[in-house]
């Protein structure tokens, strides 16, 4: 199995694309930001198992994983790529089974009513349209969690290679909320979420 990798605005982490699904086309991202969350994910689990991995993202059909800031990706790249091969080659799951399920939601749309309704859809559709796939090609996700219609901030969380880049603060406010911002003028400012 030939195992692409792609670096990704942060040094500390790195993207490995097998070639084939991982989560699927349309499937939220997880997030394993710690070896105890990774019970959901036995492929999580198995790459925790490799020295100085500090934290896994699975998309669609790839794999970001993050590393400890004082290991050399060239020390451990060669044990994540056969770790990642022979999982996969193996027909091993990325999932237990029902994991899919217990990802949490990003929101409730039913959260809103009337025109505040229609500003969150309006937001929704720009982060899955125009944002998510650019952040994914970076090996990360983004996915809305609230809008506060009072003062017009939106929050998101970031994941995977997003979550503690460097570039991630600029990412939100000078690309996202931007974005937002020109096309939905109730959008005031856009913050990363707790």
């Amino acid at each position: 199995m030939f195992i692409q990798t792609e670096d990704t605005p942060n040094p500390q982490s790195m993207k490995f694309l097998p070639g084939q699904a991982i989560l699927g086309e349309g499937a939220l991202g997880m997030d394993f930001p710690t070896m105890e969350t990774a019970s959901a994910s036995p492929l999580a689990a198995v790459l925790f198992e490799t020295d100085g991995v500090m934290g896994i993202f699975l998309g669609a059909d790839f794999v970001t994983v993050t590393k400890a800031t004082a290991i050399e990706w060239m020390h451990i790249k060669p044990a994540i790529l056969g770790a990642i091969a022979d999982h996969l080659t193996a027909g091993l799951p990325v999932l237990i089974d029902g994991a899919a399920a217990a990802a949490p939601a990003s929101f409730c749309i039913d959260d809103y009513e009337g025109e505040d309704r229609e500003v969150v859809e309006q937001i929704v559709e720009l982060i899955e349209t125009r944002v998510r796939p650019a952040v994914a090609a970076d090996g990360g996700d983004i996915v809305f969690r609230h809008y506060q219609p009072r003062t017009g901030v939106v929050f998101l969380s970031m994941h995977g290679a997003c979550a503690g880049c460097p570039s991630s603060t600029m990412t939100l406010k000078a690309g996202i909320e931007n974005l937002l911002k020109h096309y939905v003028p109730e959008v005031v400012k856009v913050e990363q979420a707790a």
